[in-house]
């Protein structure tokens, strides 16, 4: 960007600029008075322009982030388009975070020199309770106790475009060793615009770990510069670029160890639900760190049955190799391949050298596919050997179909994971195709404290094996277990529960735990976790208090109840293992929780993607449960190979590592296609049901005629309304009032009706 015009307000010191801006110039102006441009843009929810006459668009936003030892600089570049063919006038609202100031302001072509003021707290819920009575969008509402950045006009030519940079800082809040970003951004974003999310974090202490709970973010890239400075990069991936909703991310610092913060939400007086995040410094580019010492022993576990020829084979011989290559020297692996027949490289796991690399190729080069597929013996042989003392052992388990021959139980096959396990392998599965028994491989590695991967047709086998050995690398934390201690060093009884998962993966080099379950009492407690590095039992102990706990992390109970339900989907699936599908499961209780979680929290499944469908009566609770069942019977159980099979554990795979969450209950369907149901809301610690012309509070929708009737009727707009939205604003909810229709909310136990008559969201005069 080579701008014309600029403004740079650059201060050494952070208060020093922060207390210049507290007294108002303009803490006098009566909000009837306040003048706007032609259009307005707040970047974060859209663009206000007068009615009938086209304006400016907003195109996209690229946000980059840059933390150094806990202040942010958020630079904003706002691509903005004008369709018409008049120059137009146009000026910035942008809602920023408490403590930030004003760096700069630039924009491209002429124009008078543009200012950008950011409004103390009292200015702007004033110039809130002005811009939601004149622009009478719910959405802005979201931005209700946050500061405002004001800009001066600036023009946008005929038919032309343009681009503002705004940049402004913020002392970031931190909580023991987790610091904490946010980006404010509009869960109700009515149109659909990217925003492309750069971060750099850069501190003189190691970064243990980068977390988002609200965008997917890309791999995380570690370096270190002259060995005093560390660097983590990540950005929001492509898929969560058009996500709605505020962007959230918290980072743990650390001394090369184990870093662990806890984040609370409170759900009564006397408990709540927790998310417990830990991660490991990675070494990756830190030339001052000795190479771990935990090593590897790998068994790649390999069909070559009549389906694999082909590209199939001749991709995995590729990733086979790759992944032998990346081995350390000391490090140890095998080859094991299987039709109706197993057969292995070597009797035991042989050392990675020179010697062993090339004999390995030879052999992977002489695999011929044929045969059937006895995924049961090929298992137990790669489970069977007693690995070297001071390794890990890992199995990489491929394959294309289901079994067909020697024992093909599918209840038999699953046991091997754990009945025939002695030496605690952890299996990675991968199923190439669809014609595998997708719960089978899902099991297997759930199990083992592995993954499962399904390489879909015209994707890329190599890559995917290769993607998830990578992260394999540099065993830090094998057989992790977590225990809450009280005062006297003992287990702390009943202080816990409904942890997920329950049984905890290997952390490796960079890695990252996110741990979520609910708490009793508000007393200050000691998580203690254990697990074996290089060889020796380490324990770690973290001591967090729940005074933090807030309504403002409302992503936390719904992390858990989205976890919570696929694990009751996966009990349910692994009862249709080798029963006959016309009896009927004993799973009437798991299907009852998983209704009731997904009706409170708005967290849908293709099984209960019903209940958002107009016209579903949810207070009959039997009906409700009858259709529930006989999706699950019919689905869950019932559907063990193809496409149909392989989307419900992509879907579940995705449910029990639940930890970012999703506002359109995104899912695959039947037949692999990508669905999101948009007539449920998450909005803050709410979940909304679009029900006719309105939107119901979660905890109304089971209710009777006589209990959702409105006690009171507020109209939006007015000081009520405003009153209200205020008194949320400091709970963190009120997102809970800026839907664009009737809401029918839960306030003090009572049910209130939100009145938004002439509002469709559509754009109205800014003037």
């Amino acid at each position: 960007m080579q701008p014309t015009r600029r403004i740079c307000l650059r201060f050494g010191v952070l208060a020093t600029l922060a207390a210049s801006l507290s007294v108002p110039a303009t803490a006098q102006t009566p909000t009837s008075s306040i003048r706007w441009a032609s259009n307005v843009i707040i970047p974060q929810t859209r663009v206000f322009h007068e009615p009938h006459i086209g304006g400016v668009e907003l195109a996209r936003v690229d946000a980059t982030v840059e933390i150094l030892e806990q202040v942010a600089t958020t630079t904003l570049d706002i691509h903005l388009r004008n369709s018409t063919g008049r120059r137009l006038e146009a000026e910035l609202l942008v809602p920023v975070p408490d403590r930030a100031v004003v760096r700069g302001l630039d924009f491209n072509g002429s124009g008078s020199e543009p200012t950008a003021r950011l409004l103390p707290r009292e200015e702007a819920r004033r110039l809130y309770d002005s811009i939601v009575a004149k622009l009478r969008d719910p959405a802005l509402l979201e931005f209700v106790g946050y500061n405002l950045i004001r800009s001066s006009v600036f023009p946008v030519e005929p038919n032309g475009t343009q681009t503002i940079r705004l940049t402004y800082e913020s002392l970031l809040p931190a909580d023991g060793e987790r610091v904490d970003y946010v980006l404010p951004r509009s869960e109700s974003l009515a149109k659909t615009v990217p925003w492309n999310i750069q971060v750099k974090i850069k501190s003189k202490r190691p970064i243990a770990t980068v977390y988002s709970p609200s965008h997917e973010l890309t791999e995380q890239v570690a370096t270190a510069v002259d060995g005093k400075q560390h660097v983590v990069s990540t950005s929001v991936s492509k898929s969560a670029q058009s996500e709605p909703g505020a962007f959230r991310l918290s980072y743990l610092l650390g001394d090369d160890t184990l870093s662990a913060s806890l984040i609370a939400y409170p759900d009564s007086a006397n408990g709540g639900y927790f998310l417990l995040l830990a991660g490991i410094p990675s070494r990756e580019g830190d030339d001052t760190s000795e190479p771990t010492s935990v090593k590897r022993e790998v068994t790649l576990v390999l069909d070559r049955s009549g389906s694999m020829s082909g590209d199939k084979l001749t991709q995995v011989r590729q990733a086979a190799m790759q992944i032998i290559a990346g081995l350390d020297d000391d490090e140890r692996f095998n080859i094991i391949a299987y039709n109706e027949s197993v057969e292995q490289f070597s009797p035991e796991p042989v050392a990675k050298n020179s010697n062993t690399e090339e004999a390995a190729r030879s052999y992977l080069s002489a695999l011929k596919p044929r045969g059937g597929t006895n995924i049961h013996d090929a298992l137990l042989e790669a489970l069977r050997p007693e690995p070297r003392d001071g390794v890990l052992p890992i199995v990489l388990f491929l394959t294309d179909g289901r079994p067909t021959t020697g024992n093909t139980s599918e209840k038999a096959i699953r046991e091997l994971a754990t009945d025939s396990n002695p030496y605690q392998r952890r299996v990675f599965t991968f199923g190439v195709g669809v014609d595998v028994n997708s719960p089978l491989l899902e099991n297997i590695a759930f199990q083992t404290r592995g993954t499962s991967t399904f390489v879909l047709p015209g994707e890329d086998i190599e890559l995917k094996i290769a993607t998830v050995f990578r992260r394999l690398s540099g065993p830090a934390l094998a057989l992790p277990a977590l225990q809450v201690i009280g005062e006297d060093g003992n287990p702390a009884l009943g202080r816990v529960s409904d942890v997920l998962p329950a049984q905890l993966p290997d952390l490796f080099d960079g890695d990252q735990l996110v741990l979520l379950g609910r708490y009793v009492g508000n007393e200050p407690v000691k998580f203690q976790l254990q697990g074996s590095a290089e060889g020796k039992t380490r324990t770690f102990e973290f001591e967090f208090s729940f005074d933090q706990a807030n309504t403002r992390n409302a992503f936390v109970p719904r992390l858990w109840a989205g976890r919570k339900i696929g694990i009751l989907i996966d009990a349910i699936r692994s009862s249709g293992a080798d029963t006959d599908p016309s009896l009927a499961n004993n799973n009437q209780e798991l299907i009852d929780e998983i209704v009731k979680l997904s009706t409170e929290f708005g967290i849908l499944t293709e099984y209960t993607s019903f209940l958002a469908e107009e016209g579903t009566p949810l207070n009959r609770r039997a009906d409700v449960l009858e259709t529930a069942a006989m999706n699950l019977q019919q689905r869950a159980v019932e559907s063990r190979v193809g496409a149909a099979a392989v989307n419900q554990d992509i879907n579940n795979s995705m449910l029990k590592s639940f930890k970012c969450v999703s506002d359109n209950n995104k899912y695959l369907d039947a037949n692999l296609g990508r669905v999101a149901i948009t007539t449920v809301r998450q909005l803050a610690d709410c979940a909304f049901y679009l029900k006719g012309n309105t939107w119901i509070d979660s905890r109304l929708v089971d209710k009777s005629a006589a209990e959702m009737r409105p006690k009171r009727e507020i109209q939006f707009g007015s000081d009520a309304f405003m009153e209200l939205a205020r008194r949320l604003a400091q709970q963190g909810r009120q997102a809970s009032v800026a839907l664009n229709r009737d809401t029918l909310l839960l306030v003090d136990g009572q049910p209130v009706l939100i009145r938004v008559d002439g509002l469709n969201g559509s754009d109205v005069n800014a003037k």
